[in-house]
């Protein structure tokens, strides 16, 4: 299949697009930094998800993993607006038989920093309506929402020793999830699942149960 990824240079991304290449699928990488993969079925596009006009011309895309993201960076325009312009473009046709969103469990809770919350709050009612939207191609879309990740994203806190006693004292299972795990996640909901859809799964080792949001000052 043909997999359409944003913001495959590292974290999440980057997992998620070697999981599909191990599996033999072709993976598109649309990201602003250069390509760190290395696999003749990965094609990867320097490109910003905001400049809509200069989205590369992808045709008969099978699943879409919308991952880009970030914290405290104009958020609402590249968490929700360029997720929703990147669905709109190569996710909504009839080749489609997956969109998946990464979302935050912190769209659940509300537990971090406003703009985030709210962006990622928004991809939630967006799956939902995308869900309704795909139906007819017989595709489905969902959201997932990891919780703590070991990504370079999260270094602030993950190697402060005094913060991350406070975040494990938060999180039940006492650890965060890798990258890899979260890959497992996008694999099933977008290949293996066929009927669940218009769902945001929480996957957070269980924080979002005690609703604290702890970071660095």
């Amino acid at each position: 299949m043909k997999i359409l990824i944003t913001g495959t240079s590292q974290g999440i991304g980057k997992a998620i697009a070697e999981r599909f290449l191990k599996e033999n699928h072709t993976v598109i990488g649309i990201d602003r930094q250069e390509k760190s993969i290395t696999n003749e079925n990965y094609i990867h596009y320097i490109c910003d998800v905001r400049d809509f006009d200069k989205l590369p011309q992808i045709d008969g895309v099978n699943v879409l993993i919308n991952n880009a993201g970030t914290q405290n960076e104009d958020d609402i325009d590249i968490n929700l607006k360029a997720l929703i312009k990147i669905t709109e473009r190569y996710g909504l046709q009839k080749d489609i038989k997956s969109v998946l969103n990464i979302g935050s469990a912190s769209a659940h809770t509300g537990a971090e920093f406003p703009e985030y919350c709210a962006s990622k709050g928004g991809v939630l009612s967006y799956t939902k309506n995308v869900a309704m939207r795909v139906a007819k191609f017989g595709a489905t879309c969902n959201s997932l929402d990891p919780g703590g990740v070991l990504t370079p994203l999260n270094d602030c806190v993950i190697k402060d020793q005094k913060l991350w006693e406070q975040i494990m004292d938060e999180t039940p299972l006492k650890r965060w999830a890798t990258p890899e795990e979260i890959a497992d996640w996008a694999y099933f909901l977008t290949v293996t699942n066929k009927f669940c859809t218009g769902q945001c799964i929480v996957v957070d080792g269980g924080e979002s149960i005690n609703y604290n949001f702890i970071w660095k000052e």
